[in-house]
């Protein structure tokens, strides 16, 4: 049973209900002097609390997808594994390959010409040696013969840490929100590619290049965007990208953006933090280097090193978030540039957690679109 399956959730909570009424049923019976009853009390607290301790934990991950497997929650998830392509008429050579086809959740049971499709592939990096899979949707208009012809935009789309590639298209609802603007004349037709910044796990490397370590910076600035533009019809030229992130992948979004404005013209960051931190999950990420360390220091950068000609959108609220102080000094240390540009989404009160980034999404993908181009 996994970790996410309702075949887990649904006997946890069966089993801490039937925990908790057994300890009501006997409790006059263990309320006698004597170890025997002592340690049956005991015993019987414990368990009733481990229980519904477990059934509440899987039901938040289920919600919030925090883990993906039962490896990944004890941090045995360390192989990247083989590419397999299993869908016939894919392209089985290069460094996307296509493992899965479905539809848009939602609004399943219609043409991919009518609502859109979102594909399961892996992508492996020749230059950064790693290897991720992603989620990649695709509009209608891909797959209408009017368009045969045109190229499309595309954002990156990541989630925090450890998250999963999933929860952007179940629990985010990113496809089908992206469907719904273009429908609605708000935002562009745009290809998205939604997968996790955990590319080496369980190590969180915030989208740095490690020394003697994953390559995860050059993997999003070069692998990740020249295998899905041969791969799909992605226009080449400079402004059809952008990189969209929450916590951790907002960190990772504004940096990406301001360490390589060639490749992302647009960098949105959904309760963003500013500087890369050093823990037990990340590990020595600069191995002493204080160029390296800095360089991953937002606010450095734009105090230090030429202000990049890109487009910057943060969100906070004033209300529910540690960043609301770090993320107005972040918007004035831009402002007092030249060059770059920033947005802001700043709602009265959110906490750090899906419900407030989806009241923030619609308003993310609309102001990427209108920042991105495509012929």
């Amino acid at each position: 049973m996994g970790l996410t399956s309702n075949n887990t959730l649904v006997p946890a909570v069966l089993a801490a209900v039937a925990l908790f009424a057994g300890t009501v049923w006997l409790w006059p019976r263990l309320a006698r002097r004597g170890w025997r009853s002592v340690s049956g009390r005991v015993g019987l607290l414990l368990a009733t609390q481990l229980m519904i301790f477990a059934a509440v934990g899987l039901a938040a991950n289920q919600a919030f997808g925090f883990y993906a497997s039962w490896a990944d929650l004890f941090g045995r998830e360390t192989d990247q594994g083989v590419v397999v392509d299993h869908t016939p008429g894919t392209r089985s050579s290069g460094p996307l390959r296509v493992t899965e086809i479905g539809g848009v959740p939602g609004r399943s049971g219609f043409r991919p010409s009518s609502v859109g499709q979102v594909q399961k592939v892996d992508i492996v990096g020749p230059t950064s040696h790693i290897a991720s899979p992603a989620y990649v949707y695709l509009p209608p208009e891909y797959f209408q013969e009017r368009y045969r012809t045109r190229t499309f935009p595309a954002s990156v789309v990541l989630t925090g840490y450890p998250g999963t590639a999933r929860a952007l298209v179940d629990k985010l609802h990113y496809p089908r929100t992206a469907l719904q603007l273009a429908k609605d004349g708000r935002m562009q037709p745009m290809i998205l590619v939604m997968l996790r910044p955990t590319v080496a796990p369980p190590r969180d490397t915030e989208c740095a290049d490690v020394p003697d370590g994953p390559q995860t910076e050059t993997f999003f600035a070069k692998d990740l965007p020249e295998a899905v533009t041969a791969h799909y019809r992605v226009g080449r030229e400079q402004g059809s990208w952008g990189i969209i992130g929450d916590s951790t992948g907002g960190y990772c979004a504004l940096k990406l953006a301001m360490h390589h404005p060639k490749v992302y013209a647009a960098g949105a960051g959904l309760s963003p933090y500013y500087n890369a931190p050093v823990d037990p999950t990340t590990g020595d990420l600069f191995q002493g280097d204080k160029k390296l360390r800095d360089r991953a220091n937002l606010v450095w950068c734009l105090k230090h090193l030429p202000a990049p000609d890109t487009s910057l959108l943060v969100s906070s609220s004033k209300v529910g978030e540690k960043n609301y102080k770090d993320t107005l000094k972040f918007i004035e240390r831009v402002k007092a540039t030249e060059t770059t540009r920033i947005s802001s989404i700043i709602l009265e009160s959110g906490g750090h957690n899906f419900n407030t980034w989806r009241r923030e999404i619609p308003a993310t993908l609309e102001w990427v679109s209108g920042r991105l181009s495509g012929r």
